[in-house]
């Protein structure tokens, strides 16, 4: 079982900086693979980006490529996602999700998820 708390998020301008933390329970949080996805009002919850458990070749979106950034740290049971040079159709509230099995950019794909965190990015 794996518990996930998301944390970071908050109200930035267009340009500006945000880094969320995804901070898990579990001793084998080590071996899960681990996502963001992001939920506007009104839209369909979509991926945003997603690592490993070794913290090798991290998927994203086209719209987020070198903006945002996914790490992990597995001593700490910690993914991070840097966010810069935020836009406002970057608002939306961003969950973290983990799974035991391969990556997938299909939310109902992932076993595990955390409550979200609010991303506004005011224009």
């Amino acid at each position: 079982q794996v518990q996930l708390v998301e944390s970071g998020g908050g109200l930035v301008q267009a340009g500006g900086s945000l880094r969320l933390s995804c901070a898990a329970s579990g001793r084998t949080f080590s071996t899960y693979a681990v996502g963001w996805f992001r939920q506007a009002p009104g839209k369909e919850r979509e991926f945003v980006t997603a690592i490993t458990w070794s913290g090798d070749s991290p998927y994203y979106r086209d719209s987020v490529k070198g903006r945002f950034t996914i790490s992990r740290d597995n001593a700490k049971n910690t993914v991070y996602l840097q966010m810069n040079s935020l836009k406002p159709e970057d608002t939306a509230v961003y969950y973290c999700a983990a799974d035991k099995s391969r990556i997938s950019r299909d939310y109902m794909s992932w076993d595990y998820w955390g409550q979200g965190t609010q991303v506004t990015v005011s224009s």
